[in-house]
């Protein structure tokens, strides 16, 4: 039996207001080790990577580069196998 559920990726707190996401490190589909970059934001003045909560395969993407996010918001789904 596959017992899978199912992780946001969400937009860290990183001390700005003005994040734009930048780009995607993964595509859906790629399988993941908790840690991994996956994807990368700008604030002025600074770049950051976004790390997988968990191991698993990115099963959605919910940010394209050049989008405005904000904290908290999720910008991908993982799945995590079980």
């Amino acid at each position: 039996m596959n017992d899978s559920r199912y992780v946001p990726i969400a937009v860290p707190e990183l001390g700005s207001s003005s994040i734009r996401f930048s780009l995607w490190h993964v595509a859906v589909g790629d399988a993941v080790v908790e840690g991994d970059r996956v994807a990368e934001l700008v604030i002025p003045g600074a770049v950051f990577d976004v790390s997988a909560p968990v191991s698993g395969t990115l099963v959605a993407r919910a940010a394209q580069p050049g989008d405005t996010v904000v904290v908290r918001q999720v910008i991908g789904t993982l799945r995590e196998d079980r």
